[in-house]
């Protein structure tokens, strides 16, 4: 089973265990316990001078924007602290988004957003109370040095320990909060890179279908102008083969509105529109579709040409006798299953099609399933969020 999704896998960063010997990354503990107290000191005298400072003429017109700037600073000692250590520690530690201040309205929205930065206030406390610490590390490891040398690997490795969960509580970034940044930056390319795609797709369908018949048609008609007089039966030739390219042209730009929105969708809902792409599919399908009420328009559009899609593939490539496709509704989950008895083998990276189905539900916070063994039944899930129709024609039906 392969399943679409951005799952936050983060890798074991634990050391190998301690040993009498001293190793590379008993070392590297040391030299990170006796830089402590350098640092802490560089910390705690920058949160007391400018920062407490900045708090102390918040009162004054510049303690706000000393504030502010001091803030700044400190995600940069964080900055710091952190490579030093994700270098010497091993500590598997992403870096915190940076602030949108280019985004800021003006220099106030700009201090606002300084003010209220949850990394720079971690950052502070961490360099507030790390004075003694760093004290206490930088003594027992200096000392160990010369007196307790045969068990400081495992003494390094206790206070390694407790600084590694320092750094883990206080400079890390909220896990949720970044991993929905993340995620919503990247829905927001996917969404306009596919938004993208379709707008071409049409152009080139326009282009080359229905435009160039329409061009067609208008030299027809001319040359049947022409020879009205002259020729009436070749004119009323030319009329009717004109008319026939207006059937198709007509005919192209129905099926290019479908593409974009079916109107039996709009009209009668996901369960008509489905069995209308069930009935153009070359094997038999089953449709149900178990809806109390219509989801919202943008859902309702995406399960469509989801389903869409999939009985292409069903069409095209699966060699099945039959299919079926299921829709329900869990609570606020709209769950489509479409199964067919083919040859199986289906993948997520086989091709763009069923990889960019996969991507376009990741970018509304929806799933993509695919169980496809060798041989068949393929079976494919789509999950996607629940919301209500608001429009006045479409509530509640």
């Amino acid at each position: 089973m392969i399943v679409a999704g951005r799952a936050a896998a983060r890798g074991d960063d634990r050391p190998p265990p301690a040993r009498l010997a001293y190793d590379a990354h008993t070392w590297k503990e040391i030299v990170h316990l006796l830089a402590n107290l350098p640092m802490s000191l560089f910390g705690f005298t920058y949160v007391m001078t400018v920062l407490f400072t900045g708090a102390a003429l918040t009162l004054t017109v510049t303690g706000l924007p000393l504030l502010a700037l001091g803030l700044l600073g400190a995600r940069l000692i964080g900055r710091f602290e952190r490579g030093r250590a994700r270098r010497l520690l091993g500590v598997r530690i992403d870096e915190p988004s940076p602030l949108p201040l280019r985004r800021a309205g003006n220099f106030l929205q700009g201090m606002w957003l300084a003010l209220k930065d949850p990394v720079a206030w971690r950052t502070v406390l961490y360099d507030f109370v790390r004075l003694p610490w760093g004290i206490l590390t930088f003594t027992t490891v200096l000392v160990s040095l010369f007196v307790l040398w045969p068990v400081l690997p495992f003494l390094a490795r206790g206070l390694a320990n407790a600084d590694r969960a320092m750094v883990r509580a206080l400079l890390s970034p909220s896990d949720e909060l970044e991993r929905r940044i993340a995620e919503l930056e990247s829905d927001r390319g996917v969404v306009v890179d596919t938004a993208a795609a379709d707008l071409r797709r049409i152009e080139r369908d326009l282009h080359d279908g229905a435009q160039a018949r329409l061009v067609n048609l208008a030299m027809g008609l001319g040359l049947a102008k022409e020879k009205l007089l002259e020729d009436p039966d070749a004119a009323a030739a030319m009329v009717e083969e004109a008319h026939g390219e207006v059937k198709l042209a007509l005919q192209e730009l129905r099926d290019l509105a479908r593409g974009i929105h079916p109107a039996v969708l709009t009209d009668r809902g996901l369960d008509a529109a489905l069995s209308s792409v069930a009935s153009r599919c070359t094997v038999p399908v089953t449709v149900t579709a178990d809806l109390p009420t219509r989801p919202a328009q943008a859902i309702e559009g995406i399960a469509y040409f989801t389903v869409s899609e999939l009985l292409q593939n069903v069409s095209k490539h699966s060699g099945a006798r039959s299919a079926s496709v299921d829709v329900w509704r869990v609570e606020n989950r709209l769950l489509i299953q479409v199964v067919d008895d083919g040859r199986g083998g289906a993948r997520l990276d086989g091709g763009t099609g069923i990889r960019g189905l996969a991507e376009r539900l990741g970018a509304v916070d929806g799933m993509f399933v695919v169980d496809s063994p060798p041989g068949g039944p393929t079976t494919v899930t789509a999950e996607l969020p629940w919301r209500d129709r608001t429009d006045p024609g479409g509530s509640a039906r």
